[in-house]
C-alpha cells in the first residue's frame, strides 16, 4: 500500500498536469486544428513544462537551492515557483497566443494565477499543495471544455474525482501535507479556472 500511495504521487505529477489539459483539450474540441499545429503546441507545451523544469530543479540542486524533488521546506517553494511563473508567462507569450487557441490561453492564464497564488503564500511561509493545484485545475477546466463543446465527459469527471481522492490520500499518507493545505491547494487550483471561464466560454 505504501508503494502504491507513493507512486500517485509521481504519477500524477504536478507537472503533467498541463500537457494533460492540452491534450484532453485538442481530443474533446470541435474546432478544426491542424494536426502538425497541434503536435507542434504539444510538444513545445512538454519541453516547456516538464523538461525545462526537470533541468532547473536539477541546477538549483546543484547551487543548494533545494534539498531534494518534494520541496518540504517553503522556503524551498519560492525560486522553483517563480521560475513556473516565468516558464508560464513564456507559454502564453510565445506558444498560446489569446488570439489563436483561446480556450488553452485561459487555462494557462489559470495556471499563473494558481502558481502566482502559491508562490505569494509561499512567501508568507503557508504551504499549499501544489498536487492538488494541479489537479484541481485540470478537473475544473475538463469539467468547462466538456459545457463548452457540449459533450458527455461523465466518464472522465468520474476518474478525475477518483484520482484527485487518491492524490489527497497519498499526500496525507506521505506526511506531505495536513488536510488544510490540500483543501488550499485544492482551492487554488479550481478557482482561477472557474472564474476564468467567463472569458472564453
Amino acid at each position: 500500500m505504501n508503494y502504491l500511495l507513493k507512486s500517485i504521487s509521481f504519477i500524477f505529477h504536478p507537472l503533467i498536469m498541463p500537457i494533460l489539459g492540452v491534450q484532453f483539450y485538442f481530443s474533446k474540441t470541435r474546432r478544426f486544428i491542424p494536426e502538425q499545429l497541434g503536435h507542434a503546441k504539444l510538444i513545445s507545451i512538454g519541453i516547456l513544462t516538464i523538461v525545462l523544469p526537470i533541468l532547473l530543479f536539477f541546477l538549483l540542486k546543484t547551487l543548494n537551492k533545494v534539498n531534494s524533488i518534494y520541496l518540504r521546506d517553503v522556503k524551498e517553494r519560492t525560486l522553483p515557483l517563480l521560475m513556473n511563473c516565468v516558464i508560464v508567462f513564456l507559454i502564453l507569450q510565445r506558444v498560446l497566443p489569446i488570439d489563436e487557441i483561446t480556450e488553452l490561453y485561459f487555462f494557462f492564464v489559470g495556471i499563473l494565477c494558481s502558481t502566482f497564488a502559491c508562490l505569494i503564500l509561499a512567501l508568507l511561509k503557508i504551504k499549499a499543495s501544489i498536487h492538488m493545484i494541479a489537479a484541481s485545475g485540470f478537473f475544473m477546466f475538463a469539467v468547462a471544455v466538456g459545457i463548452h463543446f457540449q459533450i458527455n465527459i461523465n466518464g472522465t469527471i468520474a476518474l478525475m474525482c477518483i484520482i484527485l481522492g487518491a492524490i489527497a490520500t497519498s499526500r496525507l499518507h506521505l506526511k506531505a501535507h495536513t488536510p488544510s493545505e490540500l483543501i488550499i491547494g485544492a482551492f487554488l487550483g479550481f478557482m482561477p479556472q472557474l472564474l476564468l471561464v467567463n472569458f472564453w466560454m
